[in-house]
């Protein structure tokens, strides 16, 4: 394909393209983000290709490897286009059904619907379920329609007319006015204004600049940068090529976490994709601007998502934080004007530059501007990756796209912003997504993780949980954040072991008092919420566990054991059969019992006691402690 000289070259190739995909009445798309290749989607790709082949219907049909289509629960996911038929958990041995039923009849396989829990009806069209029903897919849209390593799927769809038009109609300043007057703020989690640090570092007086995207997403349980490069890579180009040309750099730096090979290996091939076609390189469609983008790797600490850790580690050095007396997008990468922002704000650019301003600001709350795109994953029916607009609720979040807790268990806390962020209580379920209402709350938006818990969910261990991951993230160059979060989890751990005293609560709160106003990062400054927050909404369990010796949510190993209710017991010997130690006497038939002196307390023997009974009981292991 001959390079593009210009945006009518751009123009002209799409409008082939577009013809190209018309010639195919219908298109098998197959999710293949890392959910769904982890579920066999690749087979399942390679078997629609093949049997369509061979039932010789290749002329009218074609078959897609798309990125993630957001609903990892039920993967791998098959959509039928243009009738939009969505088929779930699809095995290769499923593929012989479809082609016969769907592609050569135009009927349904009833089996491999999405069915409706509360009706038991069948969905059939992805638009109308639930999961999908109730969110605002912007940025997402494209997953489901582009294969990613294809640029030529992506201009199909529209790819790179935002940055034609930037070049060719605009003005460095106006693009820069656009991103500022749309309200964009950064989606890497301290939601600063993006137009604001653009032009900072426009008018920051050094040269070169540069400008970087931050995929170093390392949030347990997130995935929505890694979605992002994995299924459209070029969105984030072209953002970052048109924030570019508005600040003033010719050269790009795309940060990608190491343990993400599928993002790394399509972002690499979009890069050489776009060079191959000119829009990336020198004068690029014709208007003389040159910019080029590279791929550092990073190495996969936690500290290294944080500004001045990732230029540090660009640079060849320790991926630790530096003192920012100057701000980075003045003096960042090797003491150069920098404008550094995560995957989802750059991919945010083009929509802005085509669909303008006033569409963006339609889109949100007044201080929120947009869509977020979140990784809902925890306690909940339908867990993947969700976008709604900002201001949606958590309970909307939570029981409408999410359709609520398995065993519709009570809703218990929700944990919103990564490792960094806080634990939010039912009370605030009405609570309105956006960056201001959660730091309000004492959480974050951060990245955009969200961590649903029900009520077997102890909020002591949960601090714990998340102090000892940051514990161990610390990079250790400053004293509060490296000691303090020791010392946190010294006290925490005390505490979940049956060992807390009273006066840890309020040496709790002052050890975070220091460590958020003195760290040098802001890995060290909001590490204290987690344990913040769960002092704040649920100070009561922290009370129990040290005056009462008991967990109330009955997960801190050392403060529960268990026992046989001898009404419920039907003599099934599951609990015996499965006891690591033998505690339990099996006796076929007859109640059993266990013996506290062998027990180990795994819950082996509460994890499979059949439901219906319900026989083996968690219980404070003060109470058999008594009565031994």
């Amino acid at each position: 394909m001959p390079k593009l000289n210009s945006p009518r070259d751009l123009s002209a190739l799409r409008s082939q393209l577009e013809a190209k995909s018309r010639a195919k009445p219908m298109m098998v798309t197959v999710c293949s983000g890392t959910g769904c290749l982890a579920c066999g989607a690749a087979s399942v790709t390679a078997e629609f290709k093949k049997q369509i082949e061979k039932a010789g219907l290749s002329e009218k049909v074609g078959v897609r490897a798309t990125g993630c289509h957001g609903f990892c629960e039920r993967g791998p996911i098959t959509v039928i286009e243009p009738q939009k038929i969505c088929y779930l958990a699809t095995k290769v041995a499923d593929v012989p059904e479809i082609i016969e039923q769907t592609l050569k009849n135009g009927a349904v396989v009833e089996r491999l619907l999405y069915q409706d829990p509360a009706t038991g009806k069948r969905v059939q069209r992805v638009e109308d379920i639930p999961f999908y029903k109730y969110q605002q897919r912007v940025l997402l849209v494209n997953n489901v329609r582009i294969d990613p390593t294809s640029i030529e799927d992506y201009i199909a769809v529209g790819g790179y007319a935002a940055l034609a038009k930037a070049l060719s109609e605009l003005k460095p300043e106006q693009v820069m006015q656009m991103v500022k007057e749309s309200g964009l703020r950064g989606r890497g989690g301290g939601g600063f204004p993006t137009g604001a640090k653009w032009e900072t570092t426009r008018n920051a007086p050094a040269e070169p600049k540069y400008v970087l995207v931050n995929a170093d997403e390392g949030d347990p349980g997130a995935y929505m940068d890694r979605s992002l490069l994995e299924g459209n890579p070029h969105s984030v180009i072209e953002g970052l090529t048109i924030g570019a040309f508005a600040i003033g750099a010719h050269e790009g730096i795309i940060y990608v976490r190491q343990e993400y090979p599928l993002a790394l290996q399509n972002t690499l091939t979009g890069l050489d994709r776009a060079r191959q076609l000119g829009l990336l390189g020198t004068n690029i469609l014709g208007s003389g601007f040159d910019f080029d983008v590279r791929v550092h790797r990073g190495a996969g600490a936690f500290v290294s998502g944080e500004s001045s850790a990732l230029m540090n580690a660009v640079e060849g050095h320790v991926g630790e934080p530096r003192p920012k007396y100057v701000h980075t997008s003045v003096k960042g990468l090797w003491d150069k004007p920098s404008c550094l922002n995560n995957v989802e704000t750059w991919a945010n650019v083009p929509f802005i530059i085509n669909q303008g301003v006033e569409w963006f600001r339609s889109l949100g709350t007044k201080g929120s501007k947009g869509t977020k795109i979140f990784s809902l994953v925890g306690k909940v029916k339908n867990t993947g990756l969700v976008e709604v607009p900002m201001g949606m609720s958590l309970r909307d979040i939570v029981f409408k796209i999410g359709a609520g807790i398995p065993g519709d268990k009570p809703f218990k806390a929700v944990q919103t912003g990564g490792p960094s962020g806080g634990v939010l209580p039912d009370k605030l379920l009405d609570l309105p997504v956006d960056f201001d209402e959660l730091t309000k709350a004492g959480s974050m938006m951060g990245s955009g993780g969200l961590i649903v818990m029900d009520e077997e969910t102890c909020m002591v261990d949960t601090a714990r949980y998340y102090t000892d991951f940051l514990a161990h993230e610390s990079c250790g160059k400053c004293v509060p954040c490296r000691e303090g979060l020791r010392q946190m989890l010294a006290i925490l751990n005390r505490i979940t072991t049956g060992k807390g005293e009273e006066g840890d609560l309020a040496l709790l709160e002052e050890l975070c008092s220091v460590t958020k106003v003195a760290s040098l990062c802001a890995l060290g400054q909001s590490s204290v919420n987690p344990v913040l927050s769960t002092l704040k909404y649920f100070r009561a369990e922290f009370e129990a566990h040290i005056r009462e010796k008991r967990c109330p949510a009955g997960v801190c190993k050392e403060l529960i054991a268990y026992e046989i209710d001898k009404a419920r017991c039907k003599g099934c010997g599951l609990c015996a059969k499965n006891c690591p130690t033998s505690a339990i006497t099996r006796t076929p038939s007859k109640v059993h019992e266990i013996h506290q002196d062998k027990c180990v307390r795994c819950g082996a023997c509460y994890t499979v006691c059949p439901a219906k009974f319900r026989a083996v009981a968690k219980v404070p292991a003060s109470k058999v402690r008594t009565a031994a």
